[in-house]
């Protein structure tokens, strides 16, 4: 019998190294880039190509126009505040038909509706013809595509939602630097009728292709999660990374809905729906008011034109830094908390408008409005979703939208009626502060309902 060799064998390796098992799971590779970014991006896009359909923009074609059609100052502002009214009523139907097709379906079909309103815009020749205009643009322009846009940003993500939604809003702060410069620039060389023209070519080249190929509608539709957390699978095999989350997402402190997921109707019920509501409508009816009659309330203070419109630009600087800081301490802080005190900035705003006699103070004013309208913006902005969840944020957001809308068309309103009858803006802006103020108490208050947490179910694909 011959002996057993027993003298090991040499590996061909020129420095064998012996592989010992690991017994510390491995984190798993995560995509080098995550896709929301790119529908962040796009949805910032739908924000920049709302334009036609915003104060700022139909601002620069109002004379023109006027002189054109041969309609009344009166004419053109009644028929634009119907035509307001209008796309408040419409958002609710709008915010349903998002949450049951998808930003993938609606953001191409509104963006070329949008554009056709343009050219429609551009070809009209009497009062009835500009009032069917301002009932398409208004409710596509200044509604449908900010609330798809968002909606967008609401489902792809969480913990950074905050700071998704400050990022958002750079999109139409950019517009509001950029398209009425484009306007005034088109209708000074060519005349309005080529302003509009142009208003249709940006919003088709910018927005239908990129929404047609880079746009999905939830994460869940290609096997992604929001923020691309880890799928379930992944905490499974990897459950102390899974533990690392939680407590991340436990130490940020943020009141949120997940895993809990309620229809308007549910959401309505309940004071804390009316609480969080109260600071956007105040800031929209008295944050427009004051921001419509700058250049009066300025002019009766003895400040100049000038300032005015620098004190606006200040406004709007404010308004994108506060973006971004904002939308970080939403991921951190209860929004409530934000929200309130955005109010206080408002409040502090209005305090100062009755003693505004300089410069300075004028540079403050526009700093508090900036800031204010910022918190609103971000904050204000995911709170719906962060408490009532993902499944139904279209229908929920359709209707806070519409409210806000129906008081930014009457914000004007008070200011108006003081001067005529009190031969000043003071008394309207006295009797108004007692808003700001009642509203940051209410939503301090806005405590969210307990609630079980839960893994998210994801949604039913509506993608092909």
């Amino acid at each position: 019998m011959s002996r057993l060799r027993t003298k090991p064998i040499r590996s061909r390796l020129a420095n064998p190294v012996q592989i010992q098992p690991s017994l510390t799971p491995v984190a798993p590779q995560r995509k080098p880039f995550f896709l929301g970014w790119t529908v962040l991006f796009i949805a910032a896009l739908g924000m920049f190509a709302s334009a036609p359909g915003q104060s700022f923009s139909v601002a620069t074609f109002k004379e023109p126009m006027e002189a054109s059609l041969k309609v009344t100052d009166t004419a053109f502002s009644a028929a634009y505040l119907v035509a307001t009214l209008v796309s408040g009523a419409c958002l609710p139907f709008v915010g349903r038909l998002t949450d049951r097709y998808g930003a993938r379906l609606l953001l191409p079909i509104i963006a070329l509706a949008l554009g056709g309103a343009c050219l429609w815009m551009s070809s009209v020749e009497s009062f009835m013809g500009l009032f069917i205009g301002f009932c398409l643009i208004r409710p596509l322009g200044q509604g449908s595509l900010t609330l798809v846009s968002s909606w967008l940003v609401g489902h792809w993500f969480e913990k950074r939602r905050g700071m998704a939604m400050g990022l958002l809003g750079l999109g139409g702060t950019l517009s509001v630097m950029c398209i009425p410069q484009i306007n005034q620039y088109v209708t000074t060389e060519f005349g309005w009728r080529s302003g509009w023209v142009c208003l249709a070519v940006i919003v088709w080249a910018i927005l239908i292709l990129p929404a047609i190929v880079f746009v999905r509608n939830r994460p869940e539709d290609v096997g992604l999660l929001p923020d691309g957390q880890l799928t379930k699978e992944e905490k499974t095999a990897h459950p102390q990374q899974d533990l690392e989350e939680a407590a991340t997402a436990e130490m940020a402190g943020v009141e949120s809905a997940v895993g809990h997921d309620q229809t308007v109707e549910e959401a309505w019920k309940h004071l804390t729906f009316w609480k969080l509501l109260m600071p956007l409508c105040t800031g929209a009816l008295v944050g427009t008011g004051l921001v419509f009659h700058q250049v009066s309330i300025f002019a009766e203070a003895g400040l100049s034109v000038t300032t005015a419109v620098t004190t606006l630009s200040i406004q709007a600087a404010a308004a994108s830094l506060g973006a971004l800081l904002f939308g970080y301490l939403s991921d951190r802080f209860p929004e409530r908390k934000l929200m309130a005190m955005s109010m206080v900035c408002l409040a502090t705003a209005q305090l100062l408008l009755t003693s505004l006699n300089h410069v300075g103070l004028a540079a403050i004013y526009g700093m508090l409005l900036g800031t204010h309208g910022a918190i609103l913006r971000t904050a204000g902005s995911a709170v719906w979703v962060n408490q009532y969840g993902r499944l139904h944020q279209g229908a929920i957001r359709g209707i806070v939208l519409t409210f806000q809308i129906v008081a930014s068309a009457l914000g004007p309103l008070p200011f108006a009626l003081a001067k005529d009858y009190w031969g000043g803006y003071s008394m309207a802006n006295w009797m108004m502060l007692v808003l700001p103020i009642g509203s940051a108490i209410a939503v301090w208050t806005a405590y969210p309902p307990k609630r079980v947490l839960s893994a998210i179910q994801p949604p039913v694909s509506t993608d092909a």
